[in-house]
């Protein structure tokens, strides 16, 4: 069975945006290796007009998606996701675990949020794409699916090409450079044209780490700890 996303949106429209294009969308449309699919929310409205929204209970600004316009889902043995900038963070390896599985079904939220109610009782986990606070979760939601389905068998080409990213053993990934050989008077480092494999690997793992240490503090510790735990 392949990877199945559903997607839990007033703005269906907005689908399948970037993941129709180039290898992810090819192996969507074309190879069936995973399959999208839209639910308009906006067909559970109790309201003749289609609202979804009401007042936050207690006062405050703006309005909250209600707790009776969603549906049963089916799950079929998929996690259950609502897009939310105070969920626990999106890492690569919680990605690669989802990506085993049989796909996702992910709820955008609107206006301030979704009701607490909708989310304990169905049993949705919150997750959170990054730092920031967007104007729903349909963009969040579109990085989730892309970080998962890029990891599926086949999706794109060589296996070999992941092994070496951001995150994979802990740390990022190292500079890429191509041709031209030179570009606005900077040079391609010497060692990538020597044709020593060694010395090339030698030089990308020297990059991850000093990248890893200089913008990502937090998983160089983590990095550092588990070589410790490794080396006894």
């Amino acid at each position: 069975m392949p990877f199945v996303a559903t997607v839990l949106t007033m703005f269906p429209e907005a689908f399948p945006g970037p993941l129709g294009a180039s290898l992810i969308g090819s192996s969507w449309r074309e190879e069936g290796l995973w399959s999208l699919e839209t639910v308009d929310i906006r067909g559970f409205s109790k309201d003749k007009r289609g609202f979804l929204d009401d007042t936050p209970a207690g006062g405050g600004p703006g309005q909250v998606m209600r707790a009776d316009v969603l549906d049963s889902v089916e799950q079929a043995g998929r996690p259950l996701l609502v897009m939310s900038a105070r969920g626990r963070p999106l890492t690569q390896a919680r990605v690669k675990d989802w990506a085993k599985g049989a796909g996702l079904v992910l709820l955008c939220g609107r206006f301030e949020g979704v009701d607490q109610r909708v989310i304990d009782a169905r049993g949705f986990e919150e997750v959170a794409v990054g730092d920031a606070v967007l104007a729903g979760g349909e963009a969040a939601a579109m990085v989730v699916i892309e970080a998962c389905v890029r990891l599926l068998p086949g999706v794109l080409g060589e296996a070999a090409s992941l092994a070496e990213e951001s995150f994979e053993g802990g740390l990022l990934e190292h500079p890429q450079y191509t041709r031209p050989r030179t570009f606005e008077g900077l040079d391609i480092p010497e060692v990538l044209l020597s044709g020593h494999h060694g010395e090339v690997a030698r030089w990308r793992r020297r990059q991850r780490e000093e990248i890893t240490r200089e913008r990502r503090p937090d998983l160089w510790a983590a990095h550092l700890a588990n070589a410790k735990t490794k080396d006894g």
